[in-house]
């Protein structure tokens, strides 16, 4: 695959499972984190294993300016993104929306949706500008349907499928591509962001049940990009075998 692909929230679970899928089929990567001891950890490891092409852009997603700077500053030769992937997001806390704190729930909402609408906003009208491009943003089935403790969450992912499903209509008389990737249990540091460090709180999510991991998804993302230019997957829902919605699950 000889394209460059840009990855918000690159540094670890999903995004970094689809910087080793895309980098083992020789894509070039941009990736993007706030960690840059991670991320450079990373670089370090795709080009060793795979020979890649690695650029790095350590950033927060929320902000704006710091976004706009760091895309203006690569390089030419960086700058023509083939495949935007929008993966960077989180949830703090499992409270009720009538006990929820309004800080946490701003950094969620900045990062999953205004994030997302920031990068797509920076990198599409290029996409545009050149006639070809692919945008996958990472949805979840937390998108589907609301849950106990996670209608703040439930609600950004279900802009996550708005967001893309509007892009789409936006972008039909173009050849580009827009694909809502929505996983269900995926075992990533995102349980222990959830339950603000809490280890153990963290584990019994996956407990009884063999959850799919960063890679797994990584390979639902590389599918849909690498299926021919005429076809165009639309939306992708990924669940473990004994995950039958957000909230149904049989475990051992």
């Amino acid at each position: 695959m000889d394209k460059i692909v840009f990855i918000t929230g690159a540094s670890s679970g999903i995004g970094a499972g689809c910087a080793r899928k895309f980098a083992s089929q020789g894509a070039s990567l941009i990736l993007n984190a706030r960690n840059e001891e991670k991320l450079s950890a990373l670089k370090e490891e795709l080009e060793q294993q795979y020979g890649a092409r690695v650029c790095l852009l350590p950033f927060d997603v929320r902000d704006r300016k710091t976004a706009a700077e760091a895309l203006a500053s690569l390089p030419d030769e960086w700058k023509a993104i083939d495949i935007l992937i929008n993966n960077a997001g989180l949830v703090i806390g499992v409270d009720k929306e009538h006990e929820g704190n309004l800080d946490e729930w701003d950094i969620v909402i900045d990062t999953n949706i205004k994030s997302l609408l920031a990068m797509t906003r920076l990198v599409v009208p290029g996409m545009v500008a050149r006639g070809r491009g692919h945008i996958i943003n990472i949805g979840s089935i937390a998108g589907d349907a609301a849950y106990a403790g996670g209608s703040v969450y439930c609600a950004t992912k279900a802009a996550v499928k708005a967001l893309s499903d509007g892009l789409r209509i936006d972008l039909v008389d173009t050849p580009l591509r827009v694909t809502n990737i929505k996983p269900g249990l995926v075992e990533t540091n995102f349980s222990v962001v959830r339950f603000r460090g809490d280890k153990d709180k963290a584990d019994n999510v996956y407990k009884g049940i063999r959850p799919l991991t960063g890679d797994d998804i990584a390979e639902t993302v590389y599918f849909a990009a690498s299926v021919p230019e005429y076809m165009q997957i639309a939306e992708m829902l990924v669940m473990p075998t004994y995950q039958a919605t957000g909230t149904i699950v049989s475990r051992n």
